[in-house]
Formats: structure tokens, C-alpha cells, sequence
């Protein structure tokens, strides 16, 4: 069991909600981040039914085509797992509107955990 807190992108996406239950199952502190923070009781009913998460789970509202939330997300985190992904939806069908804003948010999140002196895992680094 470990109390590290670990951020995973995108907490309303079912592939960083799978990522939580396990984190979470395993003794670890997640913070997640959403668009909007009124998607905060939607996102712990899902998870509900594998961990009743409580205080070990916080959010954070931040988009991966805004800068603004990024600092906050990763601030005292261990680890970063990077779920986010923007899924543009009816007309958005040119690839500025996936393309873009996936490398953008991508860099974002690199950043952000750059900045508070993140520098891989387990030996990993980036420039």
C-alpha cells in the first residue's frame, strides 16, 4: 500500500476511470481533472460500484486547450497518467479539431509536471 498521490487526466473518460479504480484499489490518492467540477458526483457514482474513494479522490477542473488548472493538477503529485483526450463531436470532423488540441493538451500536461520539477519514473527523463 502506498499513500502517493497520482493525477490521471480526464476523469470522466472510461479508460482514466478504470485507471482510478486500480490506483485507488491499490492505496494510492488520486486527483483527477474534468472540464467542469459540476461532473465531480457523476464521476464518483461511476466509480462507486469498485472503491468507495472519499478523501483519497479530489478534483480539479482544467482543459487540455487552456492553461489555466494545469499547475494546480499536478501539484504534489508522485505520479502523472496522462488519460485525457479531446473528443470533438457533430461538425468537428477536420483534424484541427483532434489533432491540435491532443498534441496541445499533451504538452500541457508535460509541462506543468516539468515545471514542479517532475522528471520521469524510475529513472526516466526528459530534457
Amino acid at each position: 500500500m502506498t499513500n502517493d498521490l497520482v493525477l490521471v487526466t480526464g476523469g470522466t473518460g472510461f479508460i482514466a476511470q478504470y485507471c482510478m479504480l486500480a490506483l485507488l484499489n491499490s492505496g494510492y490518492r488520486v486527483r483527477t481533472t474534468v472540464r467542469s467540477l459540476a461532473r465531480e458526483v457523476e464521476v464518483r457514482e461511476h466509480l462507486k460500484a469498485g472503491v468507495e474513494a472519499g478523501e483519497r479522490l479530489s478534483f480539479v477542473e482544467a482543459d487540455l486547450t487552456d492553461d489555466r488548472g494545469w499547475p494546480e493538477a499536478v501539484a504534489g503529485c508522485a505520479y502523472v497518467l496522462h488519460g485525457a483526450s479531446p473528443t470533438p463531436s457533430g461538425d468537428q470532423t477536420r483534424e484541427e479539431d483532434w489533432i491540435e488540441p491532443a498534441v496541445g493538451g499533451n504538452l500541457r500536461v508535460l509541462g506543468a509536471a516539468r515545471d514542479i520539477g517532475f522528471r520521469g519514473y524510475r529513472g526516466w527523463t526528459w530534457a
